[in-house]
């Protein structure tokens, strides 16, 4: 898991740097304390989820399928083998479903990579 620390560090971006898309952020924790990932509550009632574990597996998960007809986004690299044709594998985004995948170009370090998701989400509601 990652550290309770890193989450608030995003968390804390996300608040300060994108506080026009970004209602709160809030660290959700497993019963043994443990974080589990970041919750970011976004202005149009969407969620973007943040989860990162120590062994290098992350997922930026953007649900919107409740307000917005099935729009989903997700920057992961859980490596699926039906997704081994993408060019990035195992990166990979998610773009408005489950089913179309395409390239992740998503930096590796998460205080970049929020910042690239976070402009990518800005970008999507004011469009």
């Amino acid at each position: 898991m990652s550290s309770l620390t890193t989450y608030n560090a995003l968390g804390e971006i996300a608040a300060a740097e994108f506080a026009d898309i970004v209602v709160s952020a809030q660290v959700l924790c497993l019963p043994t304390g443990d974080p589990l990932k970041l919750r970011l509550d976004l202005v149009d009632h969407s969620l973007l989820d943040v989860f990162l574990s120590s062994s290098g597996r992350y997922s930026y998960h953007w649900e919107r399928r409740l307000i917005a007809a099935g729009d989903l986004y997700r920057h992961d690299n859980a490596p699926h083998d039906w997704w081994r044709h993408v060019a990035t594998f195992p990166r990979h985004f998610h773009d408005g479903s489950e089913g179309n995948v395409v390239e992740s170009h998503l930096d590796p370090n998460p205080e970049h990579a929020i910042r690239q998701v976070l402009t990518f989400v800005r970008q999507k509601l004011t469009t």
